[in-house]
């Protein structure tokens, strides 16, 4: 418990060293202010735009979009994922087309979806989709074969039907996998939406990013870079702390 306490208070300590760095490099004119507006002022900022019902409305939008782009990636993601890793044949083909279509920056696709969808709500889902889906198979494939050989053999042994193997086998061994597999998703996910709005949007928290730099509004631009952080952080957070109390399924 104390060397939780103190790595805890390093953590603490980092992040205010960070701030109050920002704070001197902005006061004292070694960064130009204008560039790089102090801590103080963006946090004020923060808190001065989060009370606008015109950005409260941007955040949603922009959370409905990435729920639901995340809601349709990771059922359909886990379910192609599964069937690759229980097939060795399909597994030997597909793999490394799926390793091929990862390494290729989704970023260049983005106007072939605005071809497709236009601008508006399709498009921004759909390129979340497309941003995320891959990461989810990948990490579903590693999950499955994660699961203990031994574990399955003993199972249907016991005449386990499909679906008993699945929901106590299965799950257990690879629960704990799929939520780091979900952080990481949830990462590819708000950048894919986030990069969407700024690109090509009428709405959302991205599209009000790019109007703040195109317009040089520096205080509302680091503010919104804070908030999309501070958002992305806390689930991240939240999936980890899920992550722990499920750890100890892993044996």
């Amino acid at each position: 418990m104390p060397s939780t306490l103190l790595i805890n208070l390093a953590r603490i300590a980092i992040i205010v060293a960070v701030l109050a760095l920002w704070e001197v490099l902005s006061r004292t004119g070694i960064v130009n202010p204008r560039l790089l507006p102090s801590a103080s002022d963006t946090f004020a900022t923060l808190g001065d735009l989060l009370q606008r019902a015109a950005v409260q409305k941007d955040l949603m939008v922009t959370a409905t979009e990435v729920l639901a782009a995340f809601a349709l990636a990771v059922p359909f993601g886990a379910l192609i994922g599964f069937l690759v890793a229980e097939n060795r044949y399909f597994a030997d083909v597909a793999k490394p087309l799926l390793f091929f279509a990862f390494s290729i920056p989704k970023s260049i696709f983005l106007p072939m979806f605005i071809l497709v969808f236009g601008v508006g709500f399709a498009q921004k889902v759909g390129f979340g989709f497309f941003s995320t889906i891959f990461i989810v198979i990948m990490s579903t494939t590693t999950a499955v074969e994660s699961v203990k050989v031994e574990h399955l053999t003993v199972a249907r042994s016991y005449g386990a039907t499909r679906m008993q193997t699945a929901f106590r086998v299965y799950l257990p061994s690879m629960l704990p996998v799929l939520l780091e597999a979900l952080r990481i998703s949830m990462i590819f996910n708000l950048t894919g939406v986030i990069l969407a709005e700024m690109y090509a949007s009428r709405d959302g928290i991205g599209h009000q990013i790019a109007t703040w730099g195109e317009n040089f509004q520096m205080k509302q631009l680091l503010a919104g870079v804070v908030m999309v952080a501070a958002i992305a952080m806390t689930f991240n957070e939240l999936v980890r702390w899920v992550e722990t109390r499920c750890s100890h399924w892993r044996t």
